[in-house]
């Protein structure tokens, strides 16, 4: 039988996780990448385009780039996390083999619009960062979501497990950066499953794990264990030693949902206040009088993982 691969678009903010993410969709054999647009988060737009072009470059990656947004839709961009990412948002360790591409002439939320009425309803949309070029695509073309098949968003936390936020007790970063876009895209009509740290928490590729693909990953294995140097470094007081495979279990759950248990119901963000950035779920046939919740659609939300198997997914796209 002739394996079916997912075609994927994948919103990023590269970043080291998000470089590993690539890598997975650039190699596993169930995913076929058709496009990348990038968004601020992890550094600036300008270095998340450059870094998504480089990290094309180094794995020999053929996909259009498109220069997403920049700020956030209503309300500031918030600083860098040069502290886990570097200044360069790529661990500050590794030269930029040189390149002459260059991004799309069309910005993220076009290119989003455009590939998705080409894909005909096939395409998956993966976003591992802030949500703010789903968000403009959906006010772009309102019959947007007719045409994506789902959408898998690393982001959230629902605390499930005691696993709150990163960034606030109760925010996790890529929906802090922009709440008003990720209230905007859980609440649109289209299939999303939040993959956020409930579940990415519990999937840690520990230092001896990273030692490995280092040691026996080839060229590829051998940069991506340079560049999460950084990344472990600032983890190690919560891991004792290894990293959350944050951006990676998204693109896991895209490719084989059933390695991850969900819950359903309709999904809101806290736009402003001390909860700004929280993700709330109105559970699946639970009933409230509050009108915030009305008419929304049931989503999925991630809130248990086969995590040695999202590991040994991961593992498996550098054996040749």
């Amino acid at each position: 039988m002739r394996l079916r691969r997912q075609r994927i678009l994948f919103d990023t903010d590269p970043g080291i996780d998000d470089a590993m993410a690539l890598l997975m969709l650039a190699r596993d054999a169930r995913a076929e990448l058709v496009g990348i647009s990038t968004v601020f988060g992890n550094a600036s737009v300008d270095t998340t385009t450059a870094n998504a072009l480089s990290l094309c470059h180094r794995f020999d990656v053929d996909v259009p780039v498109a220069r997403g947004a920049a700020r956030p839709l209503a309300r500031e961009a918030r600083h860098f996390p040069v502290e886990i990412h570097g200044h360069d948002g790529l661990g500050d360790v590794a030269p930029h083999p040189p390149h002459e591409r260059a991004p799309e002439p069309a910005d993220a939320a076009r290119f989003i619009c455009d590939m998705a009425q080409r894909d005909g309803g096939e395409l998956t949309l993966v976003a591992v960062g802030p949500l703010t070029n789903l968000a403009q695509a959906l006010a772009l073309d309102p019959e947007l979501p007719r045409h994506v098949q789902r959408v898998v968003v690393m982001g959230g936390a629902f605390g499930t497990l005691g696993h709150g936020g990163n960034v606030t007790p109760v925010a996790e970063a890529n929906v802090h950066c922009d709440p008003h876009a990720a209230d905007a895209v859980f609440s649109a009509p289209w299939p999303v499953t939040v993959v956020g740290l409930d579940v990415t928490h519990q999937v840690l590729m520990r230092t001896a794990y990273l030692d490995a693909l280092g040691h026996g990953g080839g060229a590829e294995g051998r940069y991506l264990r340079d560049i999460t140097r950084t990344y472990e470094r600032f983890y190690h007081h919560r891991t004792g030693g290894g990293i959350y495979a944050h951006d990676a279990s998204a693109v896991a759950c895209a490719l084989d949902p059933s390695r991850f248990q969900v819950q359903r119901g309709a999904l809101r963000v806290v736009t402003d206040g001390l909860a700004l950035g929280q993700t709330l779920q109105l559970r699946h046939g639970h009933r409230h009088a509050a009108r915030d919740w009305h008419g929304l659609p049931e989503q999925q939300a991630c809130v248990a993982v086969d995590a040695e198997g999202v590991l040994a997914d991961f593992r498996a796209c550098f054996v040749r």
